[in-house]
């Protein structure tokens, strides 16, 4: 028996497929390069002496003039200390309350057979496209004793619509058979949410808990509005003031301070690192999940 000698033209590398192969590898190694560089050019700046990035245009590699010293006067203000403390306060007490009101909202989105849940779907949906406006929503906060509290920050955004329909996704997922077989041996709805649907989502609880925590890290809007002491601003605001409003907190005293006039520029790099470093350092660890929570119910066959 004559074997045929394996054809290597078909199942070999063309010149094609490696002229296609460079192509994207280039393509994606200059896409790294426009997204990476900014972060790093940011940090180098923040290491730079003040007098170069005066004078100094176009593109930085390395730190000029190596110093700590904008990231020692940032450390030592109390304005992005307090910063800090403020939406540290704001993340621990607002994401327990995000998750709970998201969890809730889903289970009644995914469950069946509910009373007057057309209704009650059409208002929850109905807040998606429609709000009641900058002003009423300022006086409602007055009014509710919320203004210039940390509160008026954790409470107008307890739940996300959005979220809501994400976990409502997840929860469907989830057989019917298993809440079932539970209310058979007596349990409740808090039971079956808490101790069997949770624990079957926890990838969608970690997404929702990153766009929640990045969500509540970024914003700096309604704190401008509700927030009317300097000391209880979070750490995005005082960035603002940094980069936009001519360091008027976090350099308030720069007309009589000669070491805050030595940094004056690379102390805005610095913020920026401070504020972005921690978010940059969270994402790796949930980024596994992110991907899981995102797909599940994606797809349904």
């Amino acid at each position: 028996m004559i074997k045929e000698k394996p054809n290597n033209k078909l199942i070999g590398r063309t010149a094609g497929d490696a002229v296609f192969d460079s192509v994207n590898t280039f393509i994606l190694l200059l896409l790294c390069v426009v997204t990476l560089y900014p972060m790093y050019f940011v940090t180098c700046a923040s290491f730079t002496k003040n007098t170069y990035l005066l004078t100094h245009q176009g593109s930085l590699f390395w730190p000029v003039g190596f110093n700590v010293g904008a990231y020692r006067l940032a450390f030592t203000h109390p304005l992005l200390l307090s910063g800090y403390k403020n939406i540290l306060i704001v993340l621990a007490v607002s994401l327990p309350i995000n998750i709970v009101l998201t969890l809730f909202c889903g289970y009644f989105l995914a469950c069946k057979n509910v009373l007057l849940k057309k209704p009650i779907l059409f208002i929850i949906m109905f807040t998606m496209f429609f709000s009641g406006g900058m002003i009423p929503a300022y006086l409602n906060i007055r009014d509710l004793g919320l203004y210039n509290t940390l509160w008026a920050l954790i409470l107008p955004g307890a739940v996300s619509v959005y979220n809501s329909i994400i976990c409502r996704t997840a929860i469907e997922a989830v057989p019917d058979s298993l809440s079932e077989s539970a209310y058979i041996d007596g349990a409740n709805d808090l039971v079956i949410v808490f101790r069997i649907i949770l624990p079957l989502i926890m990838p969608t609880i970690a997404v929702l808990l990153l766009y929640y925590g990045v969500g509540h890290w970024n914003a700096w809007f309604n704190a401008s509005i509700y927030l009317k002491d300097n000391d209880k601003l979070p750490i995005q605001n005082i960035l603002r003031a940094v980069l936009i409003a001519n360091s008027n907190t976090l350099n308030s005293a720069a007309t009589e301070n000669d070491q805050v006039n030595e940094f004056a520029e690379s102390i805005k790099y610095a913020a920026i690192v401070l504020t972005t470093v921690p978010v940059l350092c969270i994402y790796p660890f949930l980024q596994k999940y992110f991907v899981k929570g995102v797909m599940i119910g994606a797809v349904k066959g």
